[in-house]
């Protein structure tokens, strides 16, 4: 059965979020984003999280990770100046394996820009916005429709390959309404981030298993899995490791659960191109 509703981008995303079972959510209001944020304030109850306003963009960024190490889906929501702030974290939660999900609604700059004016600018920083050799995966929708849908993607794919996840997008489409059919949604998929099968004993937090990614246990978990989480280089304990194949491991890792599954991943519409 059908159900449209006349949404804006930036409450597609929300409700994105939302479907994809988002727990917490931190982040400074800025144009124009602020509704996604808004909007998730008024009903991630609804899922058993909160949102909370912080005192800017980098402590919004560190909050999100401190979430998800604790085992919440988590995101943050920001425009072009924010973003440039939360570079960072955004790298220390690459070289971590933190999941989280980042929003960018991009708008004209340099600098603070114009609140008003859609742009597209952010989409180089997104690939080499932060220190060192890391892949990023960005998603880009095309329509509010593909907001929904894509916000989604995000979760699961940061959950799914343990990894910071930017979803872009721009004034216009986050301001842009359409009739959209959500009820035909109702059961798109919804991954949640694997365990590890290993006792207590046997745990090592950077010792991946068969699928290459890392398995991180919630923290404050009642089992008793207890490790560290460095930015350094570290071994598979999670503990600084400057040897030169802890190196390699560490950034063979983070690029390969990307590069390896690029099929998985990446998606891309073509159109008009016969005379380009």
């Amino acid at each position: 059965m059908s159900k449209f509703e006349f949404i804006q981008g930036n409450e597609a995303c929300a409700l994105g979020a939302l479907k994809a079972n988002v727990q917490f959510c931190a982040g400074y209001p800025i144009t124009p984003s602020s509704e996604i944020m808004e909007i998730l304030s008024g009903r991630i109850y609804e899922n058993g999280g909160r949102t909370i306003q912080m005192e800017d963009e980098i402590a919004s960024m560190g909050a999100v990770i401190g979430a998800s190490v604790m085992g919440k889906k988590s995101i943050t929501i920001t425009s072009g100046p924010g973003f440039d702030l939360k570079q960072e974290n955004i790298g220390y939660a690459s070289m971590v394996e933190i999941p989280c999900v980042i929003v960018d609604v991009q708008r004209s700059g340099p600098s603070t820009g114009g609140a008003t004016k859609t742009a597209q600018g952010d989409i180089m920083q997104t690939r080499y916005g932060t220190s060192g050799d890391t892949m990023k995966i960005v998603l880009y929708p095309s329509s509010v429709e593909e907001v929904y849908t894509t916000t989604v993607k995000a979760f699961n794919y940061a959950e799914k390959y343990m990894t910071p996840v930017v979803l872009l997008m721009d004034e216009t489409l986050g301001h842009m309404r359409e009739s959209v059919d959500l009820e035909k949604y109702a059961d798109i998929e919804v991954i949640d981030r694997k365990m590890t099968t290993r006792s207590v004993e046997e745990y090592r937090p950077y010792d991946v298993e068969e699928d290459g990614i890392v398995r991180l246990v919630p923290f404050a978990n009642e089992e008793g899995y207890r490790y560290a989480i460095n930015g350094m280089h570290h071994n598979e304990k999670g503990m600084p490791d400057l040897k030169a194949e802890h190196i390699d491991a560490c950034i063979t890792r983070i690029n390969d659960k990307i590069e390896l599954n690029y099929e998985d991943i990446c998606e891309s519409e073509k159109i008009m191109l016969d005379d380009a």
